[in-house]
């Protein structure tokens, strides 16, 4: 039958949730060092904007090239914003008990203090959701990383909010409804929010080929 055709639109749909279970299966294993895991969401990015795009004919190899090129800047970025989050969250956590043991004008204070904190946790939110995709397209400074994807992400407010949606609503679903789904995890996120941010990253900085003026050929190429 057509619909059942290697051609059609289910196939491929249907092929493509499989690559995002693999690419999954590959972020998950190359993340498991937790120091690692900046350059493996960039692979997986980077290999889900080349599925995306139908240019899926080696992913695996595609996941590693990019694993083995952004690794030291990958590596920096993620220690830096996983050194905020920290800092963020626990910040949060105790200005969130100052304000409920306060009263009168020192409970304002910690309310308004709380408030600077949460405003910095949802930019903080945005970089993370940008930089490692941001990272997977273009080549720049570590610093030019975080203002750009801050940038981009406030730019293109609706589909950051849409890609937030998708990584919490995959969450809620594994850890308080359906266990079993962790097996797309974040590979079937990326995937979605490669789509999401295709054209953005396009309009914005380019394809992933254009990380490099000029990249080495693959052996058989």
């Amino acid at each position: 039958m057509k619909f059942f055709s290697y051609e059609s639109k289910f196939s491929q749909i249907l092929l493509k949730l499989c690559w995002s279970c693999y690419l999954n299966l590959l972020w998950f294993v190359c993340s498991l060092p937790i120091v690692t895991i900046g350059a493996s969401t960039t692979a997986l990015y980077y290999a889900s904007l080349k599925l995306v795009r139908e240019e899926d004919s080696s992913l695996t190899r595609q996941f590693f090239r990019s694993f083995r090129e952004n690794f030291k800047q990958a590596t920096v970025l993620w220690l830096i914003l996983l050194g905020v989050g920290l800092f963020l969250g626990a910040d949060g956590y105790i200005l969130y008990h100052l304000r409920l043991s306060a009263a009168g004008p020192l409970a304002v204070m910690w309310t308004l203090i709380l408030a600077v904190v949460i405003a910095a946790s949802v930019v903080y939110v945005i970089v993370l959701l940008y930089v490692f995709p941001l990272l997977a397209s273009v080549c720049n400074t570590n610093r030019a990383m975080l203002k750009n994807a801050f940038l981009i992400g406030t730019h293109y407010l609706f589909a950051t909010i849409l890609i937030f949606a998708v990584h919490f609503a995959m969450f809620f679903v594994v850890v308080a409804w359906f266990t079993p789904l962790i097996v797309f995890g974040e590979g079937l996120c990326a995937l979605i929010s490669a789509w999401l941010l295709n054209s953005i990253l396009i309009a914005s900085s380019g394809t992933p080929e254009d990380r490099k003026a000029e990249e080495p050929k693959e052996e058989g190429e």
